[in-house]
């Protein structure tokens, strides 16, 4: 039978990860403090923030900034008055770029050139009418270089008739011409199958996207709603410039 020696080595060696594992002072009261505000909140990362003596904290597609003793919260943008950057967007376009690019191919439906210049990855309602305006002109911002990978977002919820449709066309055997004919106004055949509808619905909830279409680019930024094909190409040319510059 083991005495208290000899299990004593064992206990210490359990403890230690977890005392390496244990949370930093200011996250845990920056933890703390949210979830006091906000009992039900997701909290998807606390980190240090730009600010000396602040946590940034990811929940709920937003970012908030918490002090590190937990007294003070602060909303909204934090900018660099020196490179007029806004930080908050950058740390939230790098969240949305990892889940955005985290979307097989295989889960998308994309209408692009044999080579794209650009790409935009495009959260999108069968019913809306500026989704169905961006759609209709698909050739042309092909023409112009940019790729356009839609993702569903039925703004109605799961369950709805939007939804309804989107799993339709995810289920047609064409699905790029299932989803132009929708596009245009057409009721597709009603369909089921296993889909990615409701996951990629969820996915923008995660990401901040509170209507359609919503527009981001390759580096996680959300570009807006719609925009004209020349419109579009010219923000995502100001989008790349700056990464461009500091090659």
């Amino acid at each position: 039978m083991m005495n208290f020696r000899t299990l004593l080595p064992f206990a210490l060696a359990a403890f230690i990860p977890l005392a390496q594992a244990a949370e930093p002072a200011a996250d845990a009261a920056a933890r703390k403090a949210l979830l006091e505000l906000v009992p039900q909140a997701k909290i998807d990362a606390i980190e240090a923030a730009p600010v000396p003596g602040y946590r940034q904290v990811l929940v709920g597609g937003q970012l908030v900034y918490v002090s590190d003793d937990g007294k003070y919260l602060l909303q909204g943008s934090l900018l660099d008055t020196r490179t007029k950057r806004d930080l908050t967007a950058a740390r939230l376009a790098l969240k949305s770029k990892a889940m955005v690019d985290a979307v097989p191919l295989a889960e998308r439906i994309v209408f692009g050139p044999a080579k794209p210049k650009y790409k935009i990855t495009v959260f999108t309602d069968i019913d809306c009418g500026y989704c169905r305006k961006l759609h209709s002109q698909i050739a042309e911002y092909n023409k112009l270089g940019i790729e356009v990978d839609y993702l569903f977002f039925p703004r109605t919820g799961i369950g709805s008739p939007s939804y309804d449709k989107a799993v339709s066309v995810w289920c047609a055997k064409d699905r790029n011409a299932a989803f132009t004919a929708a596009k245009a106004g057409t009721d597709p055949k009603p369909l089921k199958c296993d889909n990615p509808v409701a996951a990629q619905f969820t996915l923008g909830t995660q990401i901040g996207v509170d209507g359609t279409p919503a527009v981001f680019a390759p580096n996680g930024s959300k570009i807006g709603g719609y925009l004209a094909p020349e419109q579009m190409l010219s923000k995502l040319q100001a989008v790349e410039a700056p990464s461009l510059a500091s090659n």
